[in-house]
């Protein structure tokens, strides 16, 4: 009977350490600093970051307190920056770099957190220029859309 309630209080204890929680934290002004899911004192799922004036500064996805999957990042006026993937916390795939007026600057492919891959320069919409990198480093620059396509597929884009 003795090891019957032991089993039972660890059990419930155990559901008590493991359930999905929503947290709010709060700057000192009282705005909301970030908001989202905590199991097993770690981040997951949908979370939600505001700068101190209360605008969104990020949101995306965790898990098991990484960030993964798509992830938004916005300006302290609220104008989107720049959004991409990560994968295990680290930046991978293509990331889009916003102007001030939320046009596309440019955007590149990565892994874990570098660039790999093409990097494209957009001015008013229209590509303008492109390199590729290997692990950081640029091994090529295009100054006009056609001489990348003579030595390009765009099916590398994807």
């Amino acid at each position: 009977m003795k090891n019957l309630i032991l089993i039972i209080v660890l059990l419930i204890n155990f559901n008590a350490f493991s359930e999905k929680k929503y947290q709010r934290t709060y700057y000192e002004n009282g705005n909301i600093k970030s908001e989202g899911w905590i199991q097993n004192n770690q981040k997951i799922k949908f979370w939600t970051f505001y700068h101190e004036n209360g605008n969104p500064k990020k949101q995306g996805h965790f898990s098991a307190n990484k960030e993964s999957n798509y992830w938004k990042f916005y300006t302290k006026t609220g104008s989107l920056e720049k959004e991409g993937h990560f994968k295990n916390g680290k930046k991978n795939n293509w990331w889009l770099f916003y102007d001030t007026l939320e046009k596309v600057n440019h955007k590149c492919q990565l892994k874990d957190n570098q660039k790999n891959g093409y990097c494209l320069m957009y001015k008013n919409e229209k590509l303008v220029a492109a390199s590729r990198y290997k692990a950081g480093k640029k091994i090529k620059e295009w100054t006009t859309f056609a001489s990348f396509k003579r030595e390009n597929k765009l099916s590398d884009l994807k």
